[in-house]
């Protein structure tokens, strides 16, 4: 259940005015209250029966009061403990969905089914970000319309910003499984490689006609180069999410729809055998070495800043993989170039019904 707990701590300053001698000394006291949400689980369900005594809140080391606890289910406050003061927390909840894709999956059809007409209530946000620009459904858009035109229109828009935004990328996927596939018939053909490699369709031998082993082999090791900068998630983009989440009021879930990657990379068999066929030209031999270098080159992040910003923005993230089955092409393997994104991922589905 994506119910959670929201504490109230009270936190307590001295402010103290210094005048010439003989003045008096005056004494004010601040109060500020923080919002604490918490989930707590165990195994893979929530946990509701807490009270306030079953936490501790600490800042820098140095325990805090908590003044109240309550138990939110959706935007209402199913439970409540409050030491002496009432508190009113923010309960409106605001949904942000990124979609990282390159087709429409089915798959993607259910999920929206299941968040518009299971989890959406009226007067929640929600912020779409697909491939090509971000969109904002107000409450009153949500209030105004029936659950299945929202439905109609959002399956709409991403499926038309999937095929528009990640035309480069897939377009890019062709041409690389074509030169891979035409590099594995030249190895065939010169009985290099020992096996039966798949032959290439006729728009694929048209469009490789012409073209010499070294045009081709620089061909895709910029293909290779073009989609990692199509593809690539910028850390410092993350942080200035992470700050502006921070800023926005009441209950706070991201998703993630992120589509794995199957890049087609050229068998290293092939590779090698290219590399003794073609010993006099050294222009071949640096390609060939950029490539295996290229393919065991590690993207990292630094996770723990990430998991820091993330975690002060009090937000709730979840990951939802996708995918297409991966093709079997002889002589090129389809490798999985997933991101990783172990600093903020909580997997779990969407919330269940009811929740």
């Amino acid at each position: 259940m994506m119910r959670k707990f929201i504490l109230s701590a009270a936190a307590f300053f001295a402010l103290s005015a210094f005048g010439q001698q003989g003045q008096q000394i005056q004494e004010s006291s601040l109060v500020v209250n923080v919002e604490v949400p918490v989930r707590v689980f165990r195994g893979g369900e929530f946990v509701a029966d807490l009270s306030i005594n079953d936490f501790e809140l600490l800042e820098d080391g140095v325990p805090q009061r908590i003044e109240a606890a309550y138990l939110i289910n959706k935007r209402a406050i199913t439970r409540r403990e409050e030491e002496a003061n009432k508190f009113l927390p923010q309960t409106s909840r605001n949904f942000y969905l990124f979609f990282e894709i390159s087709d429409y999956l089915p798959k993607i059809d259910e999920a929206l089914d299941y968040f518009i007409h299971e989890v959406i209530v009226p007067g929640d946000n929600i912020v779409v970000v697909t491939p090509v620009k971000t969109y904002r459904m107000t409450r009153e858009a949500l209030q105004a319309k029936s659950k299945a035109e929202i439905l109609r229109q959002f399956k709409a828009l991403l499926h038309r910003d999937a095929l528009t935004g990640a035309a480069e990328y897939r377009n890019a996927i062709q041409e690389m499984e074509m030169l891979a596939k035409s590099m594995s018939q030249t190895m065939a053909s010169q009985s290099l490689a020992g096996e039966n490699f798949m032959q290439l369709d006729e728009y694929s031998t048209g469009v490789m006609a012409g073209r010499s082993i070294d045009e081709q082999l620089q061909i895709y090791a910029n293909l290779l180069y073009n989609l990692e900068d199509i593809r690539w998630v910028d850390q410092s983009r993350l942080i200035e999410f992470s700050d502006y989440l921070k800023n926005q009021e009441g209950q706070k879930y991201v998703y993630l729809f992120y589509q794995k990657e199957f890049i087609p990379r050229i068998d290293s068999r092939i590779l090698n055998q290219y590399m003794d066929l073609f010993q006099d030209r050294p222009d071949i031999q640096q390609t060939v070495a950029g490539l295996f270098e290229f393919y065991h080159r590690q993207i990292t992040f630094n996770v723990d800043e990430i998991k820091r910003a993330f975690a002060d923005s009090s937000i709730s993230s979840h990951f939802l993989f996708i995918s297409s089955p991966k093709k079997e092409i002889i002589g090129v393997q389809m490798e999985n170039r997933r991101m990783t994104f172990s600093a903020l991922s909580i997997r779990s589905p969407l919330p269940p019904a009811g929740s």
